[in-house]
């Protein structure tokens, strides 16, 4: 009797066909996994400028330009008002000190200046006049002593004979009495005239020297009101350089008008305007660097102003250590860098176009020669215009496209070709 024999399932030809599938389900997974799906953008390697991270100083500096000024400069201003009458030195020219540099004219200040001198000398003339006055009175009350005691010089020796005479009975009572009565008097009057001539002469002191300090005063002042019309001169305070306005003759002048300054040559400074972001970390004493027709130079900051200014900037003062760079004039200006603390070993990335794009925070990172990678990263201080420090997200010898994103949109992988 024949047996009936079950077909099997898993035949050859079912084997391979879900074997088959299955590795292309497999196949087509890893496809789709192992895909990068992120953006990419095919770019031209030679247009990158690529650099490499590498450990060395690191030297925080700040780049500024800051402008020579001569170290003393003093102003010349109006002290009168009036109108130009005459120029005489011109700006950029050397000037010694007493040197005229203009006059001025004011026609209602010097007359002025004639009626209150007209008027003092009357005033002095007058004080002369009381001081002569009190010195005619002085000799009057001395010629009232001298006769007094010229007419005691003579009586006195009468009176003495009369007397000696009357107690010897040799002369009437009448002729002593007159005598007597004579030489008395005069004894009594010279008592009168010296006491008031004492009195008067210590009036007469105290309004002599009162007389004569008003006097000291009134010249004093006269003296003033002549040097009124001097300050209608300009004159060069000290030996410099003269640097003033456009002037011409004419040109009205206000008092406390400023006319220039002059500029002592051969010490210089250079003030430098530094954003307020480092105020807490600039003092006196931080050194700087600049380069001169090739040549570098030092400068120290000597002094901080403390006021800042509305546009966010406070400035500083800085001298040349040493040698002064020969041939620079006032108004020129020097690029310096400031640097900023000691000297320390760090990672370093050197500066590029990136960073205005990126801020810092992320770069394109070379994975393989013909690849480079969108990576956060986090960059520090600047050393100028040098390079950055890096604090994450780099290594050590790791290459970085530095040069501008603008054309990258937003696209996290680089092909380089």
């Amino acid at each position: 009797m024949d047996k009936k024999l079950q077909k099997k399932f898993w035949t050859q030809k079912r084997i391979f066909f879900y074997g088959g599938t299955t590795l292309f389900v497999i196949a087509l997974g890893y496809m789709v996994i192992s895909t990068d799906h992120r953006k990419i953008l095919i770019v031209k390697k030679e247009k990158l400028t690529i650099a490499t991270v590498r450990r060395g100083e690191f030297q925080e500096h700040i780049p500024q330009t800051g402008i020579i000024e001569p170290k003393r400069s003093v102003q010349l201003d109006a002290i009168e008002g009036g109108t130009i009458k005459r120029l005489v030195a011109e700006s950029g020219a050397m000037v010694t000190a007493g040197d005229v540099i203009l006059e001025l004219s004011n026609l209602n200040r010097e007359l002025a200046v004639h009626q209150q001198e007209a008027q003092l000398n009357e005033s002095i003339n007058q004080l002369r006049q009381t001081r002569l006055q009190l010195t005619q009175n002085d000799l009057h009350q001395q010629q009232l002593l001298a006769d007094v005691e010229r007419e005691l010089g003579k009586l006195a020796p009468q009176y003495k004979r009369q007397k000696k005479l009357f107690e010897k009975k040799l002369v009437s009572q009448q002729e002593f009495e007159s005598i007597e009565v004579d030489f008395l008097y005069n004894l009594k009057r010279k008592e009168i005239v010296y006491k008031s001539y004492r009195n008067d002469s210590l009036e007469r002191i105290r309004q002599v020297e009162d007389l004569n300090l008003s006097e000291r005063r009134m010249q004093f002042s006269l003296k003033g009101s002549q040097k009124i019309l001097d300050n209608l001169i300009i004159r060069a305070p000290v030996t410099g350089q003269l640097s003033r306005p456009q002037l011409d003759p004419g040109q009205n002048i206000n008092q406390g008008q400023s006319l220039g300054q002059v500029d002592i040559i051969g010490s210089y400074k250079v003030r430098v305007p530094i954003d307020e972001l480092y105020l807490s970390r600039i003092t006196t004493g931080l050194p700087a660097t600049t380069t001169v027709n090739n040549r570098s130079y030092k400068l120290e900051i000597v002094y901080i102003y403390p006021t800042i200014e509305p546009n966010g900037r406070f400035y500083v003062d800085m001298n040349f250590v040493g040698e002064i760079p020969p041939g620079i004039r006032r108004g020129q200006s020097l690029r310096l860098l400031i640097l900023l603390g000691q000297s320390s070993e760090e990672l370093l990335l050197p500066m590029g176009g990136f960073y205005k794009d990126t801020g810092g925070n992320w770069a394109f990172v070379l994975e393989e020669d013909d690849r480079a990678v969108r990576r956060e990263i986090k960059l520090g201080r600047k050393s100028g215009n040098i390079s950055f420090e890096v604090l994450e997200g780099l290594s050590a010898d790791e290459q970085v496209v530095t040069s501008a994103y603008e054309n990258f949109g937003d696209a996290e992988v680089l092909i380089l070709e």
